[in-house]
């Protein structure tokens, strides 16, 4: 059983992290494009690892909402960075994938991301990187917060 002091702590280390990634991730979609939002670059990871997927699925797995992905996706395609195809398997949905210069630029910066992570890293032992990605990879695998999250009671 994880004790209260240890909880607090990791929330704490967590807090870091989130605001730390959020500002990475807002650089990275300014990297791309003066006009991206922060999330553009999360949804761009996606859309290059699935190789096409439904504008339904990326909301989901990104937890947005239809506006919100609707929106991005429109902002994406207008720059010329994805583009949308016909389902094969459904010709009532669309499929979306990066474009060639899409792809080049998500590859570009992503080299320069995982730069960056090297040098940052540089005092680490191998076994602690992997030690530290294997326990997140522990902790991603665990139900989404939305899932289990306790309900707080409004304060009047």
């Amino acid at each position: 059983m994880v004790s209260p002091g240890a909880a607090e702590h990791l929330e704490r280390e967590f807090a870091v992290l989130l605001r730390r990634a959020r500002g990475i991730s807002g650089q990275l979609a300014r990297d791309l494009h003066p006009e991206l939002e922060p999330g553009a670059y999360g949804l761009l990871l996606r859309v290059l690892s699935s190789d096409g997927a439904r504008a339904t699925d990326l909301a989901s797995y990104l937890g947005i909402g239809k506006p919100t992905i609707s929106r991005q996706l429109a902002t994406l395609e207008r720059l010329g960075l994805i583009e949308r195809s016909r389902d094969a398997d459904d010709a009532r949905a669309q499929l979306v994938r990066l474009t060639p210069s899409g792809r080049e630029q998500v590859e570009r910066v992503q080299a320069v991301r995982r730069a960056h992570f090297l040098e940052r890293l540089s005092s680490w032992t191998e076994d602690d990187v992997e030690l530290l990605a294997g326990l997140l990879g522990r902790f991603n695998a665990l139900p989404s917060p939305a899932e289990d999250a306790p309900e707080v009671a409004p304060t009047d």
